[in-house]
């Protein structure tokens, strides 16, 4: 069956996308690892020994950066729907973090350990259509954003990737009345032409 043109465009972009190719010399499992390089350079979320939360974490990208910066005194608890490959010093829990099995499944490996920092790179899967993919991608950073507000510590941070369009400036505004600095962060392995952005919060006010 052949390619459609649309498809063999982004294959190609891909393949030479230099973010891809740094990603495969790296040993990271994605180049989304590098947009949390980039965000933690900057802002200073993740700390030896921190406890961290990621969710949507498959294939692993984001947890691999985690996990090196968090140290073996740190914890690192993943979850995602789909199946993620181990990764060393990574708790990976399998299921949907918004029903209570796999909810109850996060707070008990979290085991009473206050959380410093809760990381979301969660995006719905996209038809193509905005009416469709902005809603849904709403409603999955708004869970994130309700479960970081569960297991955060005070004073600590949450990090989401957030598609601008509709719901996204109701979706700032709730954040501030939560954390004492929010700030939008465009990092440059993410595609200057995809509405992804990411916002940091810190400074968790329970």
């Amino acid at each position: 069956m052949a390619r459609s043109k649309s498809s063999a465009d982004w294959l190609k972009e891909h393949v030479d996308d230099i973010w891809v190719q740094k990603a495969q010399q790296d040993g990271y499992r994605t180049r989304a690892s590098y947009k949390l390089i980039e965000l933690d350079d900057k802002d200073k979320l993740i700390r030896p020994g921190s406890v961290v939360v990621d969710l949507g974490s498959a294939p692993g990208g984001w947890s691999q950066v985690v996990a090196k910066r968090v140290g073996e005194k740190g914890l690192v608890i993943a979850s995602d729907i789909l199946e993620m490959d181990a990764i060393a010093d990574v708790t990976f829990i399998q299921g949907d973090f918004t029903t209570e099995e796999v909810y109850d499944q996060l707070v008990d490996v979290i085991d009473g350990r206050p959380v410093d920092l809760v990381i979301s790179d969660m995006a719905p899967n996209m038809s193509g259509m905005s009416s469709i993919d902005q809603p849904g991608a709403m409603y999955l950073v708004e869970l994130a954003l309700d479960m970081a507000r569960q297991v955060l510590k005070p004073n600590g941070s949450f990090v989401a990737k957030v598609f601008q369009g509709e719901g996204f400036d109701a979706y700032l505004a709730d954040m501030k009345q939560s954390f004492a600095k929010v700030m939008i962060r465009k990092p440059k392995a993410s595609r200057a032409r995809s509405r992804e952005v990411y916002i940091v919060a810190k400074g968790f006010r329970p």
